[in-house]
């Protein structure tokens, strides 16, 4: 039997309170806790001198929010692999294999859902159509129906804007790419390095400008892609899999625990540490590890967070709701009859 939600992290919390230790956030007492008790993961320091106000504004996704209709029945018939990759079904996507960093602003919510939309833009045209959609617009622009832009939102807002409203392209800070690349820059929310310090307050929600940057033609409205439909998948590890394997990635959201924080390698299972928020995500494919069956997924926290930006987190038992939220939608094929 299915629990309604977060099924594996509830006992973990109970087990907590039963008298499993409690560690500080972002702590080494934490790393070493989790890497003693030699699950299917391993922790490291992802986050350096930054507060945890910082990281939790980061998990910007408000779970069981407003829901769009569930696709139903889509993988009665369809025989899945083992295992699947996006990024190798289809090479020639490069938005498939792409990172993106949120920078100090609760915009994963938004961030989730232009990367798989940019990536079914690419699926459903036969990669005739690379472009990358932009967070910008999304973050700026989607309302209300939204939630709040950089102090979190809901992916189902943020797929029936692009349906309804449509998106327009851009890239990433400073890419000069599009017509509305991001512009919160991104941080050293991760190692020692040359971009500028996170800070917990920083990341205000940009401005609604519909227009384009300079020099970039068409003009904005020329510019917008569009949805035909979008839509909840069904909490069921079938469907999910169908879904990814037919149509490309989707947008997922689960609630975060600190200890995932710690995430560096393996499939991740929450084992201890206490909740931060929910955080919407990108999930690829699927496989199994040592005997462990995962979701493969992109966060966007940069390359310098786990495994060189991705995760794996254990699939099949909705492990922290992952399997609850799933989001996604079909580009409007018809928009793009000029360039195919």
């Amino acid at each position: 039997m299915l629990l309604p939600i977060a099924s594996l992290c509830l006992l973990a919390t109970l087990a907590n309170a039963r008298g499993v230790p409690y560690f500080p956030p972002l702590s080494q007492d934490l790393v070493n806790y989790v890497n003693k008790l030699n699950t299917t993961w391993q922790a490291g320091h992802n986050f350096h001198n930054v507060e945890m106000s910082y990281v939790k504004k980061l998990c910007g996704t408000f779970l069981n929010g407003p829901k769009l209709p569930i696709r139903l029945g889509f993988a009665d018939d369809m025989v899945l692999p083992d295992s699947f990759d996006s990024r190798q079904q289809w090479p020639n996507c490069p938005t498939i294999n792409e990172i993106r960093d949120q920078g100090s602003c609760g915009s994963c919510w938004a961030f989730g859902a232009v990367e798989s939309i940019s990536d079914r833009v690419c699926v459903h045209t036969n990669a005739k159509v690379n472009v990358e959609i932009s967070a910008e617009d999304l973050l700026s622009c989607c309302g209300f129906e939204c939630g709040m832009g950089c102090n979190g939102g809901y992916p189902s807002g943020a797929w029936q804007y692009w349906t309804e409203k449509g998106l327009v392209s851009g890239g990433l800070y400073d890419s000069h790419i599009g017509c509305r690349p991001y512009s919160i820059p991104p941080c050293e929310h991760h190692i020692n390095g040359s971009r500028p310090p996170c800070t917990g307050e920083g990341g205000e929600t940009p401005k609604c400008v519909k227009a384009c940057e300079a020099g970039y033609s068409p003009a904005y409205q020329s510019d917008k892609h569009y949805g035909a439909t979008s839509y909840g998948v069904p909490r069921s590890e079938k469907e999910i899999m169908a879904e990814i394997y037919k149509n490309g990635p989707v947008e997922g959201a689960f609630l975060v625990y600190s200890d995932f924080l710690m995430y560096k390698s393996g499939v991740y299972q929450h084992v201890s540490g206490e909740e931060v928020g929910g955080h919407a995500i990108r999930i690829l494919g699927w496989g199994e590890e040592n005997g462990t069956p995962y979701w493969l997924v992109a966060n966007s926290w940069n390359t310098d967070w786990g495994d060189n930006g991705y995760f794996k987190i254990l699939r099949g038992r909705d492990h922290c709701g992952i399997e609850s939220e799933i989001v996604a939608g079909i580009p409007s094929v018809g928009h793009y009859r000029n360039w195919l």
